[in-house]
């Protein structure tokens, strides 16, 4: 689990997917957190069934690398986004992340903030050199997260920036 300023981002495990998945509030229940109106987005309920769920499940791996880590609140003492490390570090000590944030809590900083808290988190893990993520080029408050988190913009093809985060002390 890691704590900001205003938020604990905590590490799903997969019961706690599996929770999360139903939108029924059992995970909100099981933390003890306040109840969220959230819904999942087709894209990302495929990748919950298609990669999450079943890497989260495989003991071989660091589920860290695979799951849903979700932002809570500490003020409103509920969930208020996700982000997602898109498996384990490639030869390159590269990880990938995807993130979004509930409609509700969009545009007052606690994206920024949540990657801030995985870019720390990163850093303290031998085998991570670097993260790189992209972004929808209409998405302003997306790649804005990640400028204000001192990523640099490494490529772009006709609908996506491509971005990375490169750790000098690695």
């Amino acid at each position: 689990m890691l704590e900001t300023k205003r938020l604990i981002i905590h590490p799903l495990t997969y019961t706690q997917l599996v929770k999360y998945t139903k939108c029924d509030n059992s995970l909100e229940e099981e933390l003890n957190l306040n109840k969220t109106c959230r819904t999942i987005l087709p894209e990302l309920k495929e990748a919950l069934e298609q990669t999450i769920l079943p890497n989260v499940a495989d003991t071989t791996k660091n589920y860290l690398y695979s799951t849903l880590w979700t932002a809570i609140s500490k003020a409103e003492n509920k969930m208020i986004g996700d982000l997602c490390i898109v498996g384990e570090p490639n030869e390159y000590g590269e990880i990938e992340i995807g993130y979004g944030t509930y409609e509700e809590f969009q545009g007052m900083g606690y994206m920024t903030e949540i990657v801030g808290g995985i870019i720390e988190w990163a850093k303290k893990q031998a085998i991570v050199k670097s993260i790189t993520a992209s972004t929808d080029k209409t998405n302003t408050a997306s790649f804005k997260v990640l400028q204000n988190n001192n990523f640099s913009k490494v490529g772009e093809n006709e609908t996506n920036f491509f971005w990375k985060l490169i750790f000098a002390n690695h």
